[in-house]
């Protein structure tokens, strides 16, 4: 079962709600609201996709030349740092 804390909350005024007098009323009911769990991936591509993402940004940085290198990391820097806090 799902926290219950962390379950998205209505917007509508009325649904809003019906959803906290559930959720103070409940005893351990599963939420409904929540659509079932997706099947079970399968193993061989979930073993094929990670071994692609661990060597992907290894192989792209030996490709790169040390200018390229420092300008993709002043631009990550730059976009962290432009983000609100």
């Amino acid at each position: 079962m799902q926290d219950r804390s962390r379950t998205k909350r209505p917007r509508d005024v009325n649904q809003l709600a019906k959803f906290i007098v559930d959720l103070v009323t409940s005893e351990d009911k599963p939420d409904e609201a929540v659509p079932d769990a997706p099947s079970e991936k399968n193993p061989n591509a979930v073993a094929l996709g990670r071994l692609g993402g661990l060597k992907g940004g290894k192989a792209r940085a030996e490709k790169m030349t040390p200018e390229e290198r420092s300008a993709v990391a002043k631009r990550a820097a730059a976009k962290r740092w432009s983000k609100a806090t």
